[in-house]
């Protein structure tokens, strides 16, 4: 009697969990469903076919199902570069310069000054590039490792090219023949403060090395206008610790319409011994020379024009 009771109890319970397995299956169709309906009712709405036209010609290496290997889908960057092209055109009222010695095919590293607290430089640069007349590319930003924490914002974030800043992922990719955003500043030029505004902040020799290891050219970029858009008295520390994030800024709680201006320098082709720091902090500075050069260049071309 006890084994049968206990028979019947587990199938009991077998039945039961294959009706939750079967249960969380549709779920997840439906769930793929509603996100794919979902695509498609926003791409009629905020997908130009100018962008639509854009986003194909862009070289890109894609598999099966419509993805890379890193997580880029073009449908979902058309509809962030739908929404970024209007803060771009509209909001900063974006100047840029230079945009034919951008690479159009091929692997390239595309380095710039970092600020503004938030990574719209990031989103900007990565815009002028696909939106580029001489040939647009999907531009893939480096981005912090804190940032798969937040929930939703990493995976939009991967599909529209997005990568976290690890030197093995830089490498493949530049392998795959992606152009990189890459801040080499870090939070060092993002959270600084107003009173350091367009002075550049340590680099690391990272970036040199693998543009010569890969034999990518490096484009410059002078960033001015983004330290204007959320300029910062300073971090408030222990609140930064306690929601365990790089700085909380002494800031504006949104973004300025400050104007901005991108320079895009011509590439550089660096080589030499990798393995010699010496010779690879030498690099670094030549790249920070041409980037300073950019930057005053644009302080320049703004004049007096902050908003």
């Amino acid at each position: 009697m006890i084994r049968k009771g206990l028979t019947t109890v587990a199938n009991t319970v077998g039945k039961s969990l294959s009706l939750i397995k079967t249960g969380e299956r549709r779920m997840r169709e439906e769930l793929v469903r509603s996100t794919d309906l979902m695509h498609i009712v926003l791409k009629k709405i905020l997908v130009s076919d100018e962008i639509e036209a854009l986003v194909e010609r862009m070289p890109k290496k894609l598999g099966d199902h419509g993805y890379d290997p890193w997580g880029y889908h073009p449908d979902t960057a058309k509809l962030g570069l739908s929404v970024l092209k209007k803060i771009y055109d509209y909001y900063f009222r974006v100047e840029t310069y230079g945009l034919e010695n951008i690479p159009k095919t091929g692997s390239a590293f595309v380095i710039a000054n970092h600020s503004g607290q938030l990574p719209l430089d990031g989103t900007l640069i990565g815009t002028a590039m696909a939106t580029n007349p001489h040939g647009p590319r999907a531009p893939r930003v480096m981005i912090e490792r804190f940032f798969p924490t937040v929930p939703f914002v990493y995976t939009f974030l991967t599909e529209v090219g997005a990568i976290i800043g690890d030197p093995i992922n830089c490498i493949k990719m530049l392998e795959n023949d992606e152009i990189i955003i890459v801040f080499p500043e870090g939070i060092r030029g993002s959270g600084k403060p107003y009173k350091l505004r367009y002075q550049l902040q340590y680099m690391g020799t990272g970036f040199v090395r693998i543009a010569i290891q890969t034999k990518s050219p490096i484009v410059p970029v002078g960033v001015v206008g983004c330290e204007e858009t959320m300029p910062s008295m300073g971090s408030i520390d222990p609140l930064a610790r306690l929601l365990s994030i790089p700085y909380v800024p002494i800031a504006p709680p949104f973004p300025l319409p400050a104007k901005v201006i991108l320079n895009f320098g011509k590439p550089m082709y660096l080589d030499g011994d990798i393995d010699d720091e010496n010779e690879m902090i030498k690099k670094v500075e030549l790249v920070k020379d041409e980037i300073n050069n950019l930057i005053q260049q644009g302080l320049q071309q703004r004049g007096k024009r902050f908003f």
